[in-house]
């Protein structure tokens, strides 16, 4: 498989560079399945383990290969395996903090080029949920694309593309029916041979569905629609890059029933433009939006031209961050602390021997 058309870029090259000398050969992950890698290179298609020498250097969990990276691995095509060796550097990823108490990281997407927020323009519709996404869509390093899927089923589809414009500001938004294959050829432009882009939404919104339709083949698995819920039973299960007939390359994702951040608050200024330009015009540089005397955001909404919802949805979305931000401070200290505590132990025991 030619590297190019599986988005090699040329900065690639130069981190790959040193790798050569060690016999290996670069290849994109196309599937994760515990510890085995689907991989796509110049041998085709592999499967692949990493090494011990790699598992026993790698600490946390976003240090190990993700759907869409490009990993150097020591191919064996006699026997379709490979070892990998190592992660090259990510030129973007999106992802989010792992389900539950701990405060890890956990990569979705490496290396995409775009982020197809997808939404479905059914009962589930939901503009906050959008914001939410678009945080850590900013923060990747991608370029974030809104697709509303399901068009066929509203009249308003202008209305309801403003709407969402109002606040994902300075995002492409396109209206599509993946079921009905209407407007399709809006999302052309991303799909261009040697693209990656990933789609990320929540269960129901038609993902597959869509997949399905780019692909003009039911590839994707896709379930019935639930009345009572009035969204689709959303089947995938996995990860996996998917190679269109454009040449182009799509990461579908499991439906998520909660998107936990992970990024900080500086991505909220482009998911927020509009506070974010109100806030200049604060008395005070460190304004809350609270309390404070001569607050730009508390004086446009009391005159109307920040609607409320927005303004709670932004707090909350900063509280959250700030609190991962402690945590994560937290967790350096305590990782501090276990250091050097390993190292005096090293001293006194050196000690002893003298």
């Amino acid at each position: 498989m030619n590297l190019s058309d599986l988005g090699w870029k040329p900065q690639l090259d130069v981190s790959f560079e040193p790798l050569k000398a060690h016999d290996l050969k670069p290849a994109r992950v196309a599937r994760v399945d515990r510890e085995f890698y689907l991989v796509l290179g110049e041998h085709g298609e592999l499967v692949a383990e990493i090494s011990g020498k790699f598992r026993h250097e790698t600490h946390t969990r976003a240090d190990f290969p993700a759907v869409g990276d490009w990993v150097a691995l020591l191919p064996r095509p006699d026997e379709s395996k490979a070892t990998i060796h190592a992660v090259l550097p990510r030129f973007s990823k999106f992802s989010r903090k792992v389900a539950g108490a701990n405060t890890d990281e956990q990569i979705i997407a490496a290396n995409v080029d775009s982020v197809f927020l997808v939404c479905g323009l059914d009962g589930d519709f939901n503009a906050r949920r959008i914001e939410r996404y678009l945080a850590p869509a900013w923060d990747s390093g991608a370029t974030p694309v809104i697709v509303l899927n399901k068009a066929d089923l509203r009249d308003d589809i202008d209305a309801l593309v403003a709407d969402v414009g109002s606040v994902a500001i300075g995002v492409a938004i396109h209206a599509v029916s993946a079921s009905e294959r209407l407007r399709l050829d809006a999302l052309a432009p991303y799909l261009e041979r040697g693209q990656t882009i990933a789609l990320l939404g929540s269960s129901g919104v038609g993902k597959s569905t869509l997949i399905n339709a780019l692909l003009g083949t039911d590839k994707q698995a896709t379930g019935d629609v639930s009345e009572h819920l009035d969204r689709g039973r959303h089947t995938t299960t996995h990860r996996e890059l998917v190679v269109l007939p454009s040449g182009a390359m799509l990461i579908d994702n499991p439906g998520m029933r909660e998107l936990q951040l992970w990024t900080d608050e500086g991505s909220l200024d482009k998911t927020f433009a509009d506070i974010a330009s109100l806030a200049k015009g604060c008395r005070f540089r460190d304004c809350s939006h609270a309390s404070e005397p001569e607050c730009a955001v508390q004086a446009a909404l009391a005159d109307g031209s920040l609607g409320p919802d927005r303004y709670r949805s932004y707090l909350k979305l900063q509280r959250e961050l700030r609190y991962l931000a402690g945590r994560l401070d937290q967790r350096i200290r305590q990782a501090e602390k276990a250091r050097w505590k390993q190292i005096h132990r090293v001293i006194r025991a050196r000690a002893k021997l003298k």
